[in-house]
């Protein structure tokens, strides 16, 4: 049975990491070991627990006790369970809950490159991707197109930022993720036995359909920050630059519609 507590008193410090604390806080809270994070909504909270992450407490909408979450609940066994009304949830968190539901969660050690990379095929890489909800879209994206692992440099929204894993549906602790060195990514790659493609627009650049680029056997799909795109550099490093063919003068799409195009694409056997 969970321990289910009612919230009397704001200040209590175990809601200090609902309240008080922001996403980078969290992220050093057990500081020189990873942090906590915390994850929005039922669906979410499910594919984080059945990715083997472990509850810290559970913040809940008094209504959602017996209805959506109660399968998250009866998960948890003994972890704090704070609950309240809508209006005070709202008042503390300071924002509307997805779903009535937060659960804090604690990080884990990411992978090295060489380990993440080992037996992948396909991998997207994000350089400096800032936006979270395009870092949860390309997340999706990766996992349901077939995509072995994303890699992503330091300037990248954190895919356990709420609002990424939310947009993701959760994929984040499906699909394998860690961080790069953006000064030697394409270098990493090429030493790990991957081909390069990046996304960009330019006169040389090849159609996302080019039959040579497909048959890669091991593929490094690079995207830019929203905005830049990518680095010159990085544009000048890789084996190929790639483009997706548009209509009606637009001349690209949104990083997180573009992935999903080029994961398509490149991800078919």
């Amino acid at each position: 049975m969970s321990n289910i507590v009612d919230i009397t008193d704001f200040s209590n410090p175990q809601l200090d990491i609902y309240a008080r604390l922001n996403e980078n806080q969290l992220r050093t809270y057990y500081e020189p070991n990873p942090g906590i994070f915390i994850a929005e909504s039922p669906n979410v909270i499910e594919r984080a627990l059945n990715g083997g992450y472990e509850p810290v407490s559970l913040l809940i909408d008094k209504n959602q006790l017996t209805g959506a979450a109660e399968k998250v609940i009866n998960r948890i066994g003994q972890t704090p369970v704070f609950t309240a009304e809508t209006a005070v949830l709202s008042e503390l968190t300071g924002f509307a809950m997805t779903r009535g539901l937060l659960c804090a969660m604690k990080r884990r050690q990411l992978p090295s490159v060489t380990d993440l990379c080992a037996n992948a095929r396909r991998i997207a890489v994000l350089e400096n991707v800032m936006n979270p909800t395009n870092v949860g879209a390309i997340f999706r994206s990766a996992a349901a197109l077939g995509m072995d692992a994303v890699l992503l440099t330091s300037g990248c929204s954190d895919p356990l930022y709420r609002r990424a894993s939310r947009v993701s549906m959760g994929t984040v602790f499906q699909i394998p993720w860690t961080f790069i060195d953006e000064t030697e990514t394409v270098q990493t790659l090429k030493q790990l036995g991957f081909k390069t493609a990046a996304m960009a627009l330019s006169d040389v650049a090849v159609s996302i359909d080019d039959p040579q680029l497909m048959s890669e056997e091991k593929l490094a799909i690079i995207l830019g920050t929203e905005g830049e795109g990518l680095c010159k550099q990085t544009i000048a490093d890789c084996d190929y630059t790639v483009c997706i063919p548009m209509s009606h003068g637009v001349d690209s799409l949104n990083v997180a519609a573009a992935s999903a195009v080029a994961f398509w694409q490149l991800c078919r056997k």
